[in-house]
């Protein structure tokens, strides 16, 4: 057998490592099952209803509330988030309800709510 010219050899190569590499790519076996969520979603209570700087607290705490439940909002921040929340329900209480609100909106910007 002639000796392969070194374009021959290249080209060669070139295609044994093409079908390792396309070999390499084949899946070895099926992915785990991801696991599934339970089939009833947890109760969600209805929000607080109402105008005024009590029921915007109020509602803002229930979602609070809930996003640390569910794991949407870890611990800590939750935890912030609710104490920023009693300053502002404290200033509502003792009537000061533009205080309150602002309070209240400086809280939601804070941790990224609407």
């Amino acid at each position: 057998m002639p000796p392969l010219r070194p374009q021959r050899l290249s080209l060669a190569l070139a295609a044994l490592l093409y079908a390792g590499l396309l070999g390499a790519c084949q899946p070895k076996a099926a992915a785990p099952p991801v696991a599934t969520a339970a089939a009833t979603p947890p109760a969600i209570a209805p929000l607080p209803q109402g105008a005024g700087c009590g029921p915007a607290i109020a509602r803002t705490q229930a979602v609070v509330d809930s996003d640390v439940a569910t794991g949407n909002l870890n611990q800590p921040v939750g935890a912030r988030f609710s104490a920023d929340l009693a300053r502002a329900s404290t200033a509502c209480a003792a009537g000061r309800e533009g205080e309150a609100l602002h309070l209240l909106a400086a809280a939601k910007s804070r941790y990224g709510y609407p």
